[in-house]
């Protein structure tokens, strides 16, 4: 699988209740996040992999989240790979803040991922 064929949804198209799975940084997600996602930074995917499959044992899709997109595009084509309902969300938080998406912050002051 390539970039090209996989499998893309753009903000608007994540329900209010799909699994968000956020690659970022921890630092990143302190700066603002969506309400509710599991947070497995992809530097600790492989070791975390448990987390994410656990997650998704009822066949719920994960909706993968980065800063723009590179990141979890990576790991969108992992998971597919394994067999797991994944898609990669375009543009990322980025997009996410653009469309005026909620976003929350762990000490509860405005989020913003710009």
């Amino acid at each position: 699988m390539n970039f090209a064929t996989l499998p893309t949804v753009d903000v608007a198209s994540v329900p209010a209740d799909g699994l968000v799975l956020d690659v970022r940084e921890s630092d990143e997600w302190a700066a603002g996040h969506v309400e509710g996602a599991l947070h497995v930074p992809m530097s600790d995917f492989v070791a975390r992999f448990g987390e994410v499959t656990e997650a998704v044992a009822d066949g719920r899709r994960a909706y993968v989240m980065c800063r723009v997109g590179g990141r979890s595009a990576q790991v969108t084509q992992y998971l597919v790979q394994q067999g797991i309902d994944a898609v990669n969300i375009d543009g990322g938080m980025l997009a996410w803040e653009g469309a005026g998406r909620p976003m929350v912050t762990d000490d509860g002051s405005p989020a913003s991922v710009l």
